[in-house]
């Protein structure tokens, strides 16, 4: 039975006959066409990296930041819609900092990704509001050590050693995987990601981006910070110059 087109898609409170949500399937949509952003749980650390598209010259370079910082171990990587990552971020710090009052501790990377999974599955209930157009990657380091985890339109949520949403995440979950996570450290991992987001932008059909990284480790002192700009230039660099190897074999 095919639901496409009978009104099924209206609402996101309406189930079509086959069980679909459709309006949550169509989040998912306005995910895939944003630029990627991916994750890397390693050994000593996090790492958060995103392929944040430039869609004019006129815009002032690393202004509207796709990575945030939500408290002070943690980072949130988004793809999808901009300003309901942003909304989203904002609503993760308010739970950092609810769970800081409460609790007396920092907020496990888990916790909050539990809490903001429900908030985000709570946009798919009713009519009156429409599902978030995002993916969300958090990253932090907590009690049980480095933590990867992402928060989907519909509101579920899953661990992961290396995690990749946006437009290329086919080809950036098959790099990680050939990837030994465990065993690399954080600076490591930062050239990794670099090469990744260079390899899965596609210059045909996309306009200039920006490289967007960010970490969290013992060279942070478990704080979540960008990288520094002497090692986001030396990844750059090899990022390309492995693009340019692979071009010419």
């Amino acid at each position: 039975m095919t639901s496409i087109g009978t009104g099924y898609d209206l609402s996101s409170s309406t189930y079509s006959p086959d069980g679909r949500i459709f309006q949550v399937e169509y989040a998912n949509k306005a995910v895939e066409n944003s630029g990627t952003a991916i994750g890397l749980r390693v050994k000593d650390g996090v790492v958060l990296a995103v392929e944040k598209l430039v869609h004019s010259k006129l815009l002032v370079p690393e202004s509207n930041r796709r990575i945030q910082t939500v408290d002070k171990h943690i980072g949130l990587a988004t793809a999808g819609l901009l300003a309901d990552g942003r909304h989203l971020a904002n609503r993760a710090r308010d739970e950092a900092e609810n769970y800081r009052d409460t609790y007396r501790s920092p907020s496990p990377v888990k916790a909050l990704a539990d809490r903001l999974g429900l908030y985000v599955q709570a946009y798919t209930l009713y009519s009156s509001v429409r599902p978030f157009g995002i993916s969300s990657i958090l990253g932090g380091i907590d009690k049980e050590g480095p933590q990867l985890f992402v928060v989907e339109p519909s509101g579920v949520f899953f661990g992961y050693h290396g995690a990749a949403v946006g437009k290329g995440r086919q080809l950036a979950k098959t790099e990680l995987e050939k990837l030994q996570l465990s065993d690399l450290t954080t600076r490591e991992a930062v050239y990794e990601a670099a090469r990744i987001i260079h390899l899965v932008h596609d210059d045909a059909k996309d306009k200039d981006f920006e490289l967007e990284v960010s970490w969290i480790g013992p060279e942070t002192n478990g704080l979540h910070l960008p990288i520094p700009k002497d090692l986001w230039q030396e990844a750059d660099k090899r990022a390309r110059e492995a693009l340019d190897e692979e071009m010419v074999d």
